[in-house]
């Protein structure tokens, strides 16, 4: 199979293109073909660059050609979720009034960094309206598709990147993770996904949703690709208030190291209730492959998922008031309806939450001490069906959106970094995470590409199609 075809890695791409045995052009028109043949079926694009995309591709072959170097991402396309600045389009962030908006003078700064690097922007991708979604069901563009099942959700709020990667059209894509929008469509599309420590990847130019919980970072197919687009994409940045002090701290060449001596346990009690048997199955898969006897509960979890809530509705609210004010009709009136509520959280509330949120930090960093990587499920489900509402487990009615972000958020709450990694059961795929201490986002990469290796994780390929 050409690398051109899917599904072609990132790595493969770069190799190729560097080695002159393809063109950044032929990867860039081959990523266009796809997308024309598949996302009218996956809708995991909302604008494709395509003569950027082309005209950049022709200047990385003209700098292979005059032997200069093009960087570790040398012609590999990728896409970015709609809340990027892309220059020349308007930000949608998923909404219908932000299209409204002047086009972007600059791209966002992780798009510079990638491109620094040699990949191909190729175009921005569908997502939850304001990123205040775990569905990928967007109201004004339609919802991105499993492309495992296009009659499933993709995840939400990057529902558009684990689509457009699951689904081979791209090998590389940027998302954004505030409660677990990385994480999620990672598990339901069945690929890999770095949410990495808070303020370790530069947020300049892009939409927010809740300043101090977002995070960004890369969708692959494999380890390799997410810490070559993880290095790439590392450094201080100016613009971003929480990103201004971490040096550069490649990962890529250690993934292959010795993971025999860390210390895994398994995250214990709220992580192991309000699961569906194949979470359980994913998560027992990963822990007997790497050989996990001990758990550890993580204290207070179920609170900190709550304060999450508290913080999320409270601070997303407050970015939105004048739009709210002005144009309520023109949200999607789930999202209208969460953050007007959250416009009405009282202070005391979200000043207590913000209090916990210090203590279970505290009590998280005091917990790694002890245990160098945790295993917990990345969502409690399999996809489910595009517009279910509930689901049941053991008896018990669930409402769907309230309960897909049950095991993420109590994670980026204090802005830990994980790595999502698929189990390609049958028939549908679901992630597990391995989350590290904050700044140890190479111990998470280095388990997840040992258990990659061992053939316990992997990318399977599209199945919807």
């Amino acid at each position: 199979m050409s690398v051109a075809q899917e599904p072609a890695t990132a790595s493969e791409i770069a190799r190729a293109v560097a080695s002159r045995k393809m063109s950044a052009l032929e990867a860039t028109e081959a990523a266009l073909a796809r997308i024309a043949r598949r996302d009218a079926i996956l809708n995991s694009f909302t604008d494709v660059v395509a003569e950027r995309a082309r005209t950049r591709a022709r200047a990385v072959d003209a700098a292979i050609a005059a032997g200069k170097s093009v960087g570790p991402l040398a012609g590999v396309p990728f896409a970015v979720k709609n809340l990027f600045d892309v220059k020349g389009l308007a930000t949608r962030a998923g909404s219908k009034i932000n299209r409204n908006s002047p086009p972007a003078s600059r791209d966002a700064t992780l798009i510079e960094k990638l491109e620094d690097a040699g990949a191909v922007l190729i175009g921005a991708l569908n997502m939850g309206e304001y990123a205040y979604d775990f569905t990928g069901e967007n109201s004004h563009d339609g919802p991105s598709r499993n492309p495992h099942d296009p009659t499933r959700m993709s995840g939400g709020s990057s529902g558009g990147s684990g689509a457009a990667v699951g689904g081979g059209l791209v090998p590389l894509a940027l998302g954004s993770d505030t409660n677990g929008s990385i994480r999620v469509p990672s598990s339901f599309c069945g690929i890999f996904g770095l949410k990495p420590t808070y303020g370790r990847l530069s947020r300049a130019r892009t939409f927010p949703f809740v300043f101090s919980l977002d995070h960004l970072g890369p969708f692959a197919r494999t380890v390799e690709d997410l810490a070559l687009a993880y290095d790439a994409m590392q450094g201080p940045e100016a613009d971003d208030a929480a990103c201004t002090t971490r040096a550069v701290e490649p990962v890529t060449p250690l993934l292959g190291g010795d993971i025999s001596s860390l210390r895994v346990a398994l995250a214990g009690g709220h992580f192991q209730k309000n699961l569906f048997p194949e979470a359980i199955e994913a998560v027992a898969r990963v822990a007997s492959a790497l050989s996990v006897t001990r758990t550890i509960e993580i204290p207070e979890a179920s609170r900190a998922r709550a304060a999450a809530y508290v913080i999320t509705t409270a601070e997303g609210a407050s970015l939105h008031l004048d739009r709210l004010r002005t144009r309520p009709q023109d949200f999607d009136p789930a999202v209208r309806d969460r953050l007007i509520a959250g416009a009405m959280v009282p202070a005391a509330l979200v000043d207590r939450a913000q209090k916990f949120r210090r203590w279970y930090g505290a009590q998280l960093r005091e917990l790694f001490k002890s245990v160098d990587v945790l295993i917990a499920p990345a969502t409690p489900c399999i996809a489910p069906k595009l517009g279910q509402v509930n689901f049941v487990l053991d008896g018990v009615e669930m409402p769907v959106r309230a309960n897909i972000g049950i095991h993420t958020q109590p994670i980026s709450f204090v802005g830990l970094p994980v790595v999502a990694v698929p189990l390609p059961l049958e028939p549908m795929p679901i992630g597990v995470q391995i989350i590290a201490r904050p700044w140890r986002e190479d111990i998470a990469l280095r388990v997840a590409h040992a258990l990659e290796k061992m053939g316990v994780v992997s990318a399977p390929p599209p199945r919807g199609f």
